[in-house]
């Protein structure tokens, strides 16, 4: 497995690294054995890197992820979140306070079974608490050895540059792949004015880059992608249609769509490290062939033209407003 350095923290992660939500639900039903045994065959392919947060699964995440990490805990990079709280009906709102992040960290800590963690995300901004007082408070774990070092996710560039300025971030976690290019004009650069690694979530966007979605249908009842704009309607027919190009490049190159859309991620930047979502153990093995694949110009110029032609929202109007 090929390495990256994770921002100024110093950390050497796998190029590629475990994203944990679809293994509590958010894709349809999963399975606790083979969510387990997909956690360490992708420890066993040398990724080290693993992504969880307190609001997947309600906190189910974490408890399987700490789990599947017995004896093995000190050997990876942990990273977790918080900040998101679930509601009646479903409704999800931000806290960010001071005095949040304490009993959020403790009860992540408490959950994933371990003494201290290695990356700790604000998982969004909260829009009424400034970024500074947040970080602050993040800070004073780092001091007390309750977390290594701080990350943010899906934070504006000028966040990025307010929330240096108590204390260094080690990486920003956004949603980025090859038809989700949102960060790339002002976010990227300023991550990396600030030695910030990029941490790619949803690189393969959603499934839809594997090209195994072909109707909405094809999704389980309880999917949330059924709610986003890009897998709906005509949307989903005019992106299927405009990934052609994706089937198209793959197939002369004998490898998968997924890897090819992980292997085009990785050209990006040797600060950017994807953190695809596997809840199988059959991917695990596809996805970290991506890193020793290299693309050609003629194939990067090809696909970099999909995301300005890209049809639908990535975020439902209820998601969206958490987007900075």
């Amino acid at each position: 497995m090929k390495t990256r350095m994770l921002g100024s923290s110093g950390l050497e992660v796998s190029a590629i690294g475990l994203g944990c939500w679809g293994m509590s639900g958010a894709y349809g039903a999963s399975d606790r054995k083979e969510s387990i045994e997909t956690i360490h065959e992708a420890i066993d392919g040398g990724i080290n890197f693993i992504d969880t947060a307190d609001i997947y699964g309600n906190g189910h995440n974490e408890i399987l992820v700490g789990e599947a990490l017995q004896n093995l805990r000190y050997e990876m990079i942990l990273a977790t979140k918080f900040g998101f709280i679930g509601g009646e009906n479903g409704e999800l709102r931000v806290n960010g306070r001071p005095e949040y992040v304490k009993n959020a960290c403790e009860a992540s800590l408490k959950r994933l079974g371990t003494d201290y963690l290695d990356l700790y995300y604000l998982h969004r901004l909260d829009k009424n608490v400034p970024v500074e007082d947040t970080v602050g408070e993040m800070s004073r774990l780092v001091e007390q050895g309750k977390i290594r070092f701080i990350g943010l996710s899906e934070v504006s560039a000028a966040t990025l540059d307010r929330a240096v300025t108590v204390h260094p971030v080690a990486a920003l976690q956004s949603e980025y792949s090859l038809n989700t290019r949102d960060i790339e004009e002002s976010i990227i650069p300023a991550c990396r004015e600030n030695n910030i690694a990029i941490v790619a979530f949803s690189p393969l966007g959603r499934a839809l880059l594997t090209m195994s979605i072909k109707n909405v249908e094809d999704l389980e009842e309880n999917d949330f992608r059924r709610n986003i704009p890009r897998f709906q309607g005509n949307n989903l027919k005019k992106n299927l249609k405009l990934l052609d190009v994706v089937e198209e490049i793959a197939s002369h190159r004998k490898i998968t769509p997924a890897q090819l859309a992980l292997a085009w991620l990785l050209h990006r930047g040797d600060d950017v490290i994807p953190i695809p979502g596997m809840k199988r153990k059959k991917y695990v093995k596809e996805n970290i062939h991506s890193v020793d694949i290299s693309l050609y110009t003629d194939e990067i110029e090809a696909l970099d033209t999909i995301f300005d032609n890209i049809s639908g929202e990535r975020y439902s109007g209820k998601s969206s407003k958490f987007i900075e």
